[in-house]
């Protein structure tokens, strides 16, 4: 993932913490191309050794299987989960200038629209777009899909009257914060710290949840011993008051600590669930 991204925040923030503790330095080596798939390959293919490790977003391991036509691993065969790491909220937001104040006023707005509105994603096959089409599906509204070359790029679209309305992080709280997006609703299981004031879909349409994670990987076939070595001191980071800190500081990301059974039935559960959303969307990023 690119620097400054919710990955490169975390991973800068764990290896900090850790690196005492492993008594070795912990290099963050960044590595965007192709939507992750090319870091991936990198640590699945290097020794299982734990000292090449993978801190890669839910959609490396349960969304790019379903939309590439060729991957260069397979994610669920090719990689050991070692530790979910954190969440964060997705916002439904929208351009400021438009006359809804309220979720429900939004949906009402999109059902009568006519032409329908537009939105934007970070692509093809991004949370972003996934978690509009399922507002789309359970709403009953129609909205056109803009996809833009990441988050950012589609924040300052939607900001800009290019588009009606997007999904986005938590980490556009500046944005909402400064009135230049106008935020309706959240989509995760619970209300974001960050905005608590506001509704979650789910109080509207029961069931809907869907939120962006983070967990760190390594190579298949890693001895048990490295593996929970590295997963007590992770535990150690996250339970760390300073750690959970500074990655809400930094990019409004909560710490999702899970145990590895529950960390690994979330990465099949939404490997599942987003491959049948997919394939009835016919969403391919190439």
């Amino acid at each position: 993932m690119p620097p400054g991204g919710a990955p490169d925040i975390v991973a800068r923030v764990l290896a900090e913490k850790i690196s005492p503790a492993l008594g070795q330095p912990v290099v963050v080596d960044n590595k965007p191309a192709a939507n992750g798939n090319a870091a991936a390959a990198e640590v699945a293919r290097a020794a299982p050794d734990g000292h090449t490790l993978l801190l890669g977003a839910d959609s490396l391991i349960t969304i790019n299987p379903h939309v590439y036509s060729s991957m260069p691993i397979d994610p669920l065969k090719d990689l050991t989960p070692i530790a979910s790491l954190v969440s964060n909220q997705f916002v439904l937001s929208i351009n400021p200038k438009l006359p809804p104040k309220t979720f429900p006023e939004f949906i009402e707005y999109a059902r009568k629209a006519n032409p329908p509105l537009t939105y934007a994603s970070g692509g093809n096959g991004s949370q972003h777009q996934l978690t509009m089409e399922m507002l789309k599906a359970r709403a009953g509204i129609d909205l056109v899909h803009v996809p833009y070359r990441g988050g950012a790029p589609a924040t300052a679209a939607t900001m800009a009257g290019e588009v009606a309305a997007m999904f986005s992080g938590t980490s556009s709280a500046p944005q909402i914060k400064a009135g230049r997006l106008r935020a309706l609703a959240v989509a995760g299981a619970k209300r974001s710290p960050t905005f608590p004031d506001l509704p979650r879909i789910g109080e509207f349409y029961p069931g809907f949840e869907n939120s962006i994670w983070l967990g760190l990987f390594g190579p298949a076939g890693m001895p048990e011993d490295v593996l929970e070595r590295l997963r007590a001191e992770v535990r150690r980071a996250l339970e760390s008051s300073e750690v959970k800190a500074s990655l809400m500081g930094k990019g409004s990301l909560e710490t999702l600590e899970l145990s590895p059974q529950d960390f690994s039935a979330l990465i099949h559960r939404d490997h599942e669930r987003f491959g049948k959303l997919i394939r009835s969307l016919g969403i391919k990023a190439d």
